[in-house]
Parts: structure tokens; sequence; C-alpha cells
């Protein structure tokens, strides 16, 4: 069945060929072909198995200075030493393989939420698919924007153009016909042909699937196989690069005071070794890069979640402090349940009854049931709806939903309401045909022979648009009168200050037999039949997160291709601020960038944009310093989306060309999942400052303590194996609990964030200061409170670890809330994870304290219960200094969190 050149043979043999039927394939063949061919996926590239992921967690410097003390205390005979350096450098690298496969698990999942779909004709009927489904012999419909799905024969265009830079290095779009082409041409000159991977630029195109996955042109070339993104972020790489200097800063310390203790103090080279190892071990972050990786990961699965697709990772960041947030009206901040509710036509105002996409309902005028019969007009808007319409209406049991447009599809419900012929009234006419709706000129003419033979011509589109074509316009009687523009600018108005979408309705002379239809020979040559009001009513949802986001500081502005009265009228439903002031594309096209920029700020609401218009308001809103999320869905939304610091493309509605362009997708296209993206997004960053305040503190507490001692000519008070141990068992458990920490209350009434605010601030670096001292303080007074009492070294080494411990673990209770009391039940009652880590550390400390063959290879000794007491209550005391420093400087009206 594969055709070897399917450019050269004509679209007809093409078809024949692959024996497929005018309706396209049917369910049970399609099956049959795609248990044949196999799924249209291009072949996964290799990635890392489990031994070379397990083996790399093994490259990193700490790693590398742990193995060597390893083998420094194995030649020392220090075998105990030796046992549990490698024991450490094994559970961390168990740990490291577990949670990258977990993150790359996160990973792959959004690449399947991520997968393209398309429009197919199957059974007869319009069918939204899987593009993994498709097989050869499937007839696929293609729009601007859309990227092509498989490698297609043409059969059928309209004004195609599709970007073949990824496969031919052609950055000019290439024209597309259904002319074959000889054998020999070029890749590309093959203009019968649609290529995997490309997108269409502008037009519209039926083909049939000629080749699917490894077969296809761009499944061929192994290095065009897209990989899953690398999970990191500016940021995560920032602090990556932070641990690696100050892993380079502590062994240079390390040396400098093996130095100065073996030749200066004159101390054992082996115990001494082992305190430089241990200071090494405490003061280096090493799993900071590892944690910050977990906790995007487990962002992105919340947002995802949220039906908030993450395609670029920074993205995450930048939600931290988005300031303005520019969104499409229809379809994000409404229900895109389009349902048309008013006909005017020149002397009628008729009101339409119906539910959803339902081709049922009454025809009103006077509170009365309006015949077709007595108001011809009716049956003229019922076939300019109807015949100028790509979309199909599908009855799905208690529900009708719609393929295609859902505009088109109320047109083609409110055709079946007139004709009362149910789903597709004009199923006997045939399209000879058409020029697609553009943004350009904003409208959309289509031509088709009648089953009597007769040829229409019918246009629909924006008023405006579709009246600079009218010569006349239909009256009562079924002739023609001149065009009234005033009558209809006023109709326009009424409409559309009811929130109702409008679009004109015409028919026109068709051109001569063989012409083909041009948009040059429209103008003057139409009759205007009337105007058509849609209603797409505001989402309760999208209410509630307008003002969620007003709450938070951001500013919400809608931009939309309708009225202005329209938009008006569904900002005033939604809640903006200013919904009386609107801004027209006309307005924004006299203004410079400065009048613009001013303008920007000050409007919530702009109607009638173009796709340029998008572009210049996001430039205009960054001049005034503002971080803005932009939304788009179509092809020629790509620039602004890129502009804007977070785009946001619709994931159902949306072009593959503006999903390609864009940050995030909307899985849903709702606005409300914008808002609970910046709130999982301020969530990642704070639960990322909180890791990075919670490790850098600790860190620094466990290495000042050996630092202190090592200069001061002081014992250790904690060895450095028992140092091994206590980043084991924290770090791995408490450090990681903060990934997994939800919103703060009052996450959406701060703010938005600076951009540039940097996460190492001075207020970090003095609750680094801070903390360090008073673990050092609590370590070393411990320590000496046990000698003062008699005890062994042993059991006083034993009382300053847990002391380090109990610290580190109120901290972690202390650095949960960073921008408020931590003094509350909903703090103290914490997370499943939280104490599941507490439950960890505990277990594992009462372990290594109290039982004997733990206590031979720590040196620990039975703390008693007193003493323990003592313990916990001088953790208690340290909770109590560091928050009331918070709260002296939350009150004072400094910067709200523990580091800035």
């Amino acid at each position: 069945m594969p055709i070897a050149d399917p450019h050269a043979v004509g679209a007809e043999d093409c078809l024949a060929t692959l024996s497929v039927p005018p309706a396209g394939l049917t369910a049970e063949e399609a099956a049959r072909r795609h248990a044949e061919h196999g799924p249209n996926l291009l072949p996964s590239a290799p990635g890392r198995g489990p031994v070379v992921r397990f083996l790399l967690q093994f490259h990193n410097v700490l790693i590398y200075v742990l193995l060597a003390a390893a083998a420094v205390t194995a030649a020392l005979a220090h075998w105990v030493d030796t046992g549990v350096i490698l024991a450490v450098v094994l559970a961390n690298a168990v740990i490291g393989f577990i949670q990258e496969g977990r993150a790359e698990q996160a990973m792959e999942a959004i690449r399947g939420m991520l997968a393209p779909h398309c429009a197919v004709l199957r059974d007869g009927r319009r069918q939204s698919l899987d593009a993994a489904e498709l097989v050869p012999g499937d007839i696929v419909l293609l729009e601007a924007g859309d990227r092509v799905p498989a490698d297609l024969r043409l059969i059928e265009t309209h004004g195609l153009k599709a970007e073949e830079a990824v496969l031919t290095g052609e950055s000019v779009p290439v024209d597309k016909g259904i002319q074959p082409v000889p054998v020999e041409a070029a890749l590309g000159d093959r203009h019968s042909m649609l290529f995997s991977g490309t997108l269409v630029a502008t037009g519209t195109a039926r083909g049939v699937v000629t080749d699917t996955g490894a077969d296809t042109e761009i499944g061929k070339i192994s290095g065009m196989l897209a990989q899953v993104e690398v999970l990191t972020t500016p940021l995560v790489h920032q602090m990556d690069v932070f641990a690696r200097w100050l892993t380079l800063f502590i062994l240079i310390l390390g040396a400098m005071l093996l130095g100065y203790g073996y030749f200066v103090m004159h101390m054992e080279f082996a115990g001494l070794f082992m305190s430089v190892v241990g200071l090494s071990v405490a003061a280096i972050p090493e799993g900071l890069p590892a944690v910050l990786t977990i906790t995007l990961a487990v962002g992105v699965r919340a947002m995802a979640g949220r039906n908030a697709i993450v395609r670029r990772l920074p993205a995450i960041e930048t939600l931290g402090s988005v300031s303005v947030i520019c969104s499409d009206k229809t379809g994000t901040l409404t229900r895109n349940e389009m349902m048309v509710a008013s006909l005017a036509s020149a002397d009628h105002v008729f009101s339409v009854d119906g539910n959803g996409y339902a081709p049922e309902g009454a025809i009103r005028w006077r509170e009365a049931d309006a015949d077709p019969e007595d108001h011809a007009v009716l049956m003229e808007f019922a076939e300019g709806a109807g015949l100028c319409n790509d979309a199909v209406l599908n009855d799905a049991g208690s529900i009708w939903r719609v393929e295609g447009d859902p505009m088109e599809g109320a047109l083609m419900a409110l055709a079946g309401k007139i004709t009362r012929r149910g789903a597709d009234p004009y199923a006997d006419w045939l399209r000879i045909d058409a020029i697609p709706f553009d943004a350009a000129h904003r409208y959309m003419a289509v031509l088709h022979r009648s089953p009597e033979g007769e040829r229409t011509l019918h246009v629909k589109g924006a008023p405006e648009a579709v009246m600079m074509l009218c010569a006349d316009q239909r009256m009562p009687d079924g002739g023609t009168a001149p065009l009234d523009p005033d009558h209809w600018a006023a109709r326009v108005e009424v409409l559309a200050a009811g929130g109702q979408r409008v679009i004109a309705v015409a028919v026109g002379q068709p051109p001569e037999e063989g012409e083909p239809l041009h948009k040059d020979q429209m103008k003057g040559r139409l009759t205007l039949i009337g105007l058509i009001g849609l209603i797409d009513p505001p989402r309760p949802e999208a209410i509630a997160a307008v003002a969620e986001c007003h709450a938070a500081g951001i500013d919400v502005k809608m931009i939309t291709g309708d009225h202005a009265a329209t938009a008006r009228a569904i900002g005033g439903m939604i809640g903006l601020s200013n919904p009386d002031s609107v801004l027209t594309g006309a307005d924004i096209e006299v203004m410079d960038d400065v009048e613009l920029a001013k303008a920007a700020v000050e409007t919530d609401i702009f109607a009638r944009t173009s796709p340029a218009h998008k572009l210049r308001l996001v430039s205009a809103l960054q001049s005034r310093g503002l971080t803005v999320a932009m939304t788009g869905d179509g092809v020629n939304d790509a620039p602004a989306l890129k502009r804007a610091d977070a785009g946001i493309a619709m994931g159902q509605k949306g072009s593959e060309a503006a999903k390609e362009a864009a940050e995030l997708v909307l899985a849903d296209d709702n606005f409300a999942s914008i808002a609970a993206a910046v709130r999982e997004g301020r969530t990642v960053y704070d639960n990322i400052k909180k890791v990075i305040s919670w490790t850098l503190p600790t860190n620094g507490g466990e290495a000042i303590t050996i630092i202190v001692a090592l200069f001061a000519g002081l014992p250790l008070p904690i060895t450095a194996v028992q140092i091994l141990w206590i980043n084991l068992i924290t770090a791995i458990t408490l450090g990681m609990a903060l990934a997994f920490e939800p919103s703060e209350a009052g996450t959406m009434r701060r703010p938005p964030r600076p951009r540039d605010e940097p996460l190492l601030t001075g207020s970090l670096i003095w609750t680094i200061l801070l903390v360090s001292i008073l673990c050092l303080v609590a370590v070393f007074g411990v320590y000496s409170y046990a000698h003062d009492q008699g005890y062994s070294d042993e059991l006083a080494r034993t009382m300053a670890m847990n002391m380090l411990v109990v610290q580190e673990i109120f901290y972690l209770f202390f650095i949960r809330n960073i921008y408020g009391t931590s003094l509350t039940w909903q703090a103290v009652k914490g997370t499943p994870m939280v104490w599941a880590s507490l439950v960890t550390v505990v277990a594992a400390q009462f372990a290594v304290t109290y039982l004997p063959p733990l206590q031979r290879i720590f040196g620990t000794e039975a703390v008693p219960l007193r003493d323990g007491a003592m313990i916990v209550g001088v953790g208690v005391v340290f909770f109590a200094l560091i928050e009331t420093e918070k709260q002296m400087r939350l009150a004072l009206g400094r910067p709200k969190t523990a580091q800035g």
C-alpha cells in the first residue's frame, strides 16, 4: 500500500492507491492499519540506562572528596570510619538515583500531556484525534497555525503556505497546491506534499496521510528528535555554580586547617584529617542542586494537576513575579460555549432560544415564534450561517459537542434551528471554493453549488469588514436597498452592549463559472443580510480568579478582537478594575510608544485588536518595568507570546505554532488555570527559597563548630563520622520535605516579587550568621555542660550531636513559614511529608544513640532522659530566639522573609 513517490502522482490516484473512500477511513479500517503500521510516533531517542544513571550519581566533587577520604582512612586502618564514609556515599547515590528517576517521570508525563491533536475525516465525520492514532490513508484537515502531524499528499488547498525550515532550511513559507510534481523534485520543491513537523503558515488544506512515524521525512532524520527538557532553570544553575565555588573555597580552607593543625598545633594526623573531612561534608551543600531539582519536579507536577503544563522551566521562576496578565476573552475568561442570541435584519430583531450547541430551539419576534415562511430573511440567515462554516456538530448523547470553532458550531446550530433539518442541513450542497478567515481581512467567503445546480456566494465576518464589501442590504420584501451604515452601526452597538459578539452575514453575486474566488472581486458585489449576536458567558471560576489576581497585586487586562461594547460588558461581568475604559485597535494605531505605554497601564480592556497590537502592548507594559504574562492561540500570536515574560498558549483551541512559542500551555483554556499557575509558581519559588534558607544556615552551623574547635585547639564536640551521619539523615529527609510544602497562607495576597530580586540577599547572609552562631553556642554549651557533669567524651559528643539535630528540626518548622508567624496550629500541624521526615530522623537518632551496634560504630553513648529533655528545651529556646527575631523584622516593615 505505501506509495514510493506520492508527490509525483495525482491526488485522486493517491487516494485510490491508499484505498481511501471519499468519506475517509472507517473506524474498523483505521484500527486495522494502526495494528499494521503502529503508532504515529517518532522513534524515541536512546536514554541513559539505569546503570549509567546510577554511576553518574558518583560524579560529584564531594563524592570524590569522600572517596579519597575513605582511601586515606583505610590506609590508616580506621575501618569504621572507612565503612561509614562508603555507606554515606552509597546512600547518597541510591537516593539521587531514585529522585532523578522521579524527576524524569514527571517530565515524561508532561510530554505526554503535550501530545498534539489533529482533525481527521473518519466515517464521514470530522473528528479530533491524538496525532499518534493517525494511519496511512487518513484524511487530515489543517488550518493556519497547525503543526502537520504526518507526511500528507494534499488533495485540497485554499491559500496554503507552509513553513518548512525545520526540514529544508527555507526561511520563507512555501506555496502549496495539489498538482503533482516530478519524481526527481527536491524535498523543498514537493509542493503537493506537507511534511510531518512543519507548520501551516496560512490557508486551509485537506491531505491524505502517506507516511507515519519513522517513515516520515522527519522520522528519517534522527538528529531532529525532540528531547525532554533538562529539569533545570537559571536559578538552579546559579545555585549549582555557587555550590561549586563554595566547594572549592571549603577545600582550600580545609587544606589550610590541615596544615595549621599538623604543623602549628602538632595535632595527630589521622584525627585531624577526619576533622577536615567532617568540615568538608558539613560546609559543602552537596545535596542543594538535587533538592532544588526535586522541588522543580514537584512544582511541575502540581501545575500539571492544575491544567497548566510547563514547556520551559524558567517560566516557573517568572510566574512568581508576574505583575500583569494579558488574557484573551473567548474561551479563557468566558465559557467558549457560543450560542446565537439575536438576529438583526433591516427591520426586525429576532431572539433565539436553545441550549448549548443543540440544533433545536425557537426563533422569536415580539415574544412569538417566527416562522421562516413569514420571514424569508431567516432562511438567508440559515444559509449564510450553515454554509459559511467549517464546524461539525456531534450528538454525544446528553450534550451536543462541536468539532471546530465554537462560534461556527453555534452558527451551525442556528441553521438547524431555522431549517429544522438537524445538525447539517446543507450536507447536499457542494463547496466549490473558499477564502478562509484570516485576521488580516477578518471575514470568510464560500462559493457553493446547490442541489438544483445554482451557484451561491456567502460571506460572514466582522461587521466593519463585511459592510465594506456590501453595496446594499436585504429588505423585508426580499428586495434590496442602499446600505445604511449608520443604522447598522447603531444595531451593532445595541447588541454588543449586551455582551454579545456580533458578526455580519452577506450574500453576493458569484464569479463567472470556472473563475476562482478572490478577495479583490467582492467589494461592492455583496448584499448585507443582517447581524448575528452570539453570547459567551463568563466562566464563574474566572470571575473568582480575577479577584484573586487583584488581591495578589496582579493587574488583569483583556485583549480581544471583539467589539468594544462587547468587551466592556464582559469586562464588567468578570470584575476588571476599570471596565469602562476601552482602547481599540484603531486607538493603538495612532499612538506612539510613549503614549501607548502610559495608556496600557491605565486601561484594562483592549478591543478590536490584531496580533500586532498584542506585541506592541506587551512591549509597552514591559517598558514600564512590569512582568507580563500573555495568552494566545493563533499562529499570529507567536511573536507576542515569545516577547512576553511568560507566554501562555491555549491547549484546546491553540495552534501548534502558539504552543511552540509559549512557556506554558493551558490544558483547559481557562483563566482560572492561569491564576492557579501563578499560585503554584509562587509556591515553587518560595519552596526553593526555603530549601536554600534551610540548607546554608544548617551547613554553616555544622562547619563553624568544627572550624572554631580546630583553630582554638579544642577537642571536636562532634566527630567527623557523626557529622557524616547528621548530613546523611537530615539532608535526605528534613531538607527534602521542604520541596513538598503547600502554598503559605496569603500567597496570593502578596504583591509580585521584583524580577531581579536575588536569593542570596543581605538578609539571608544575616540569617546564616545568626543560625550558625546559635548552633555553635548551643553545641559547645551542651558539650561543656556534659564535661562539667563528669560525663565521658563519648557521651558529651553524643549530646552535642543530638543538640545539632534538634536545632535543625526546630529550624525546619521555623523556615516553613517565611512570610508569617510559625506559632499557629496550621504551622505546627505540618504536612505528612514533614512528619514522615521528622519520625525518620527521630527514629534514626534514637537508634544511633541507644542501640549498642550503632554505638560502637559512631562512638555514642545512651543519653539520660533528663539530659535529653534539656536538649529539647535548648531547641525550644533556639526556636523562640529566631522566631522573635523574625517577628521584630516583620513589625519593623523589613522584607517579609527569613532570607529577604
